[in-house]
């Protein structure tokens, strides 16, 4: 699966209803083996739970500069579970039914050892419009 952004995402970018740099993005470190990406899916409740390896704090220092988003490198801290294939960005609301997603960021491969992932986003940002 090539990366992608999330249907739902791009509503709700038409609509006014998400901010990428005011509102509380997050990413989750996902086992492709658990979930497969569906331009169907809205919410990080489709995102199965055994599925998410880790998650994220809020995404600092975030830009959305010339239709590019991105933000600063994301530690994930001491990880164990299965390996990681993809990354889901999402806007978090504390409940996972509601937790809009984002993107779906392909081509990550790290099999957790109980120490730090750190993501380093792409140099030219993590995604653009």
């Amino acid at each position: 699966m090539a990366s992608a952004l999330y249907t739902s995402f791009k509503a709700l970018l038409l609509t006014a209803d998400i901010d990428l740099a005011a509102d509380d993005i997050r990413a989750v470190i996902v086992d492709t083996a658990d979930y497969t990406y569906s331009a169907a899916h809205d919410f990080l409740a489709d995102v199965p739970g055994g599925a998410r390896v880790a998650v994220s704090s809020a995404l600092g220092s975030k830009t959305t500069t010339g239709g590019v988003f991105d933000a600063a490198d994301t530690t994930f801290s001491a990880v164990t579970g299965d390996s990681v294939e993809a990354i889901v960005l999402y806007k978090h609301t504390g409940s996972d039914a509601t937790a809009d997603l984002i993107a779906y960021i392909d081509g990550v491969s790290v099999t957790p050892n109980g120490g730090d992932i750190t993501i380093q986003w792409n140099a030219s940002g993590i995604f653009a419009l």
